[in-house]
């Protein structure tokens, strides 16, 4: 079904095709955040030089992608989408890899239609429950309408719950104060995610339980990562028992500092290959494509998926890019596995690419 360890005999990399790489700077981001960002680039640019591919930068740096891309002929490259999102154009994360597409780019990770389809949390819920993958209890509120006249939101009884944007990813809109334990809580929180968003809200049941990170690799035959789990015992607050956006990329907070990482995670034969399994299913059931990150959580024996994540951040300090180094698979060597995955799609670069394993 899957291997925990990839084996560095059984990957042929044959080809070090040339790599665009495409990334994105937004002249509103404060002077850190675009050097921290431009610096990430730069580290996996070296790395694939390093590893043989020749590698050419293409920064974006306002809206014009197709104005940038046509200074590149799509035949001579494979594109690592390492691009975000347009700069000023929230939610475009769809767009780029559409524009790609017109022009004819063959590029790394999901297509266009799988990242419109994972950046709309209800659609994602929809798909998973009809394919009888387990999610937590789920419900939409698409404005403040959808509220009654007493602050309580509608059919909505199970508490813990989580509120989130629908429409947002990287956990943005995720705090402290999204975990609810009461209607008139839910009723405000709903009603704050709607008015800063401007988007539908998303409500879960709150599952808290252990978190793991999982990583698929490939497209036919899957390969899934040492699954790498988020330790939050330093926290006795369940509302702090979370990834937030805080926790991610504010090393000032707390929660940045005190909640840990094992990879890989410590987990029973039973529970590995469960695990697996519901990582399998839910990056077939998204069309994931190359590879993504699965977050997924583990209540009373039952695994839930939370999100999927294609293209999700490989940057050297990523759960990803740590569980690859665990299997085998050093920066570098992570990069152009992935650029060699993409190849096969090329019209020139795919006939020289065997199969990995």
């Amino acid at each position: 079904m899957s291997v925990n360890k990839l084996k560095n005999d059984k990957i042929r990399i044959v080809e070090y095709p040339p790599v665009l790489m495409l990334y994105n700077l937004d002249p509103a981001w404060l002077p850190a955040e675009i050097e921290e960002s431009r610096q990430a680039a730069q580290v996996l640019i070296n790395a694939l030089r390093q590893q043989g591919h020749p590698v050419t930068e293409a920064c974006l740096e306002d809206r014009d992608l197709a104005g940038l891309l046509r200074s590149y002929t799509p035949d001579d490259f494979i594109v690592f989408n390492w691009c975000e999102e347009i700069p000023g154009f929230p939610h475009s994360y769809d767009l780029i890899a559409r524009t790609l597409e017109e022009y004819g780019f063959t590029f790394t990770g999901a297509d266009s239609k799988a990242l419109a389809f994972s950046q709309d949390k209800r659609k994602v819920q929809q798909r998973l429950d009809s394919c009888g993958i387990a999610t937590p209890l789920w419900q939409i509120f698409p404005s403040v309408k959808t509220l009654q006249a007493t602050s309580v939101p509608i059919n909505w009884t199970t508490y813990p719950a989580i509120v989130k944007p629908a429409l947002d990813h990287c956990s943005l809109g995720v705090t402290r104060e999204s975990v609810v334990w009461s209607a008139p809580e839910l009723a405000s929180q709903v009603g704050h995610v709607i008015d800063s968003f401007h988007g539908p809200a998303l409500v879960e049941e709150f599952i808290d339980g252990r978190e793991f990170h999982v990583t698929v690799l490939g497209n036919g035959r899957l390969h899934v990562l040492p699954p790498a789990e988020m330790d939050f015992s330093a926290f006795e607050d369940p509302r702090d028992r979370l990834c937030t956006y805080e926790s991610k990329f504010d090393p000032q907070s707390k929660a940045y500092n005190l909640i840990k990482l094992h990879l890989p995670a410590l987990l029973t034969r039973d529970e590995q290959e469960q695990l697996t399994r519901v990582a399998l299913d839910g990056y077939r059931a998204a069309d994931c494509r190359d590879y993504a990150r699965l977050d997924i959580r583990l209540r009373n024996g039952v695994f839930y998926i939370l999100d999927i994540n294609p293209n999700a951040d490989i940057s050297p300090d990523t759960s990803t890019s740590m569980a690859a180094e665990l299997s085998g698979l050093p920066y570098g060597k992570f990069g152009s596995l992935l650029v060699n995955l993409t190849s096969r799609r090329h019209p020139i670069f795919g006939a020289e690419v065997d199969e990995m394993m």
